[in-house]
């Protein structure tokens, strides 16, 4: 039974082999697509592998020959209905004890006939009980299928846009002159600065701040958020915390917390789980303490909350107002937004919006991606 990496790295190579450019970002979005949509036909593969690894319709020949070659399945668009080729000409059955596509023997013995009804064949080493979860509701979700997605959670890696830094790096076309390096080359030509020797600031992540509401109205999410704030400790200076009634910093238990005790941490940690909610009081304290002294300068801040909010609405305004001046980013959570009937008429979720600069959903694990984008996406635009 295939692996799944060893799948999609096999099928690249050989794409790659053929003259088809993919890359390693085409790569995981092949094995990215095959997990989240689960094919279980050869032609429900080749729409996955078409739609991820092919970027012009010039190399649609190439990649049908290696998929035929590959997994014996459809080929191009070009080929008539019925023949072979054809995507929508249907796979003989796989018969055990026999190759696929093998002929089976007449009544009377005296030669062979063509399957009469032949099928497409299954892929069953693509299912997996974790797509079943993945489009389902994080409410929804019982602790066992909470855990199983924390397996696959711990592999995520939340990354932000990178800023310059102090530190610099040699660069032929950089716009700065490297005055040190120049003078310490010229010692070969005798003093005589001949070749200028340039350099660009190195990049570096953004610091990324995540803020989550562990209020009651919050509860049902608690946990599967719980195992995404694991995720972001582990980030390059990430700092979590949580609030309800009150501001309380996890990363430190966070850190030291493995991903099944990480909820029994969090738990001591906050007295006020699933208490009451105060938005503007919390984000106030946290301005104060944490945003003043540089934690939420040039950095993506992120706020997972429904938005209710016992403080006045005027307050929730003023300090959000003063996060967006000094944060690069600011992204709201808010799992309610994924409901088509979902307007921002909460009076803190309305006082809140005019100061995102993006709003997602995050209410199940393939929602998880638009919240991975919009942590990404550089840009402060709103």
């Amino acid at each position: 039974m295939p692996d799944l990496p060893e799948l999609a790295a096999s099928f690249a190579v050989a794409l790659h082999d053929a003259g088809i450019a993919v890359g390693p970002d085409r790569t995981r979005s092949f094995a990215r697509a095959i997990t989240l949509l689960a094919p279980s036909t050869t032609r429900e593969l080749r729409h996955c592998a078409l739609t991820t690894l092919v970027s012009d319709h010039e190399q649609i020949e190439r990649f049908d020959a290696v998929f035929r070659e590959v997994f014996g399945g459809p080929a191009g668009r070009g080929a008539q209905r019925g023949q072979p080729g054809d995507p929508s000409r249907s796979l003989p059955d796989t018969v055990p004890g026999r190759a696929p596509g093998a002929r089976k023997a007449t009544a009377d013995g005296r030669g062979p006939v063509a399957d009469a009804q032949p099928r497409e064949a299954p892929v069953p080493f693509l299912a997996s009980p974790l797509d079943r979860l993945a489009n389902r509701d994080f409410a929804d979700l019982s602790a066992e299928e909470l855990a199983r997605l924390s397996e696959v959670m711990r592999t995520l890696v939340l990354r932000t846009p990178t800023r310059p830094s102090r530190r610099r790096r040699p660069a032929p076309h950089g716009k700065r002159i490297d005055v040190r390096r120049t003078l310490s080359v010229s010692r070969r030509t005798g003093g005589y600065p001949l070749r200028l020797r340039r350099f660009v600031p190195r990049a570096r992540p953004r610091d990324l701040v995540v803020l989550c509401d562990i209020s009651g109205s919050m509860e049902p999410y608690a946990r599967a958020m719980l195992q995404l704030l694991y995720c972001a400790s582990r980030a390059a200076r990430a700092e979590v915390f949580t609030f309800a009634t009150r501001l309380t910093r996890l990363t430190p238990a966070l850190r030291r917390a493995g991903p099944y005790d990480a909820l029994a941490r969090a738990g001591r940690a906050a007295p006020d789980w699933s208490g009451g909610t105060r938005i503007a009081d919390c984000l106030a304290e946290f301005n104060e303490r944490f945003g003043r002294r540089g934690m939420a300068h040039g950095a993506v801040v992120v706020i997972i909350s429904d938005g209710w909010d016992t403080s006045p609405p005027a307050d929730l305004t003023t300090h959000m107002a003063r996060l967006s001046r000094v944060a690069y980013r600011v992204v709201w959570v808010n799992p309610r937004t994924a409901s088509s009937r979902y307007r921002p008429l909460v009076g803190g979720m309305a006082a809140a919006l005019p100061y995102c600069n993006a709003v997602v959903s995050a209410h199940s694990f393939a929602a998880l991606d638009d919240f991975a984008a919009a942590l990404s996406t550089s840009g402060r635009r709103r």
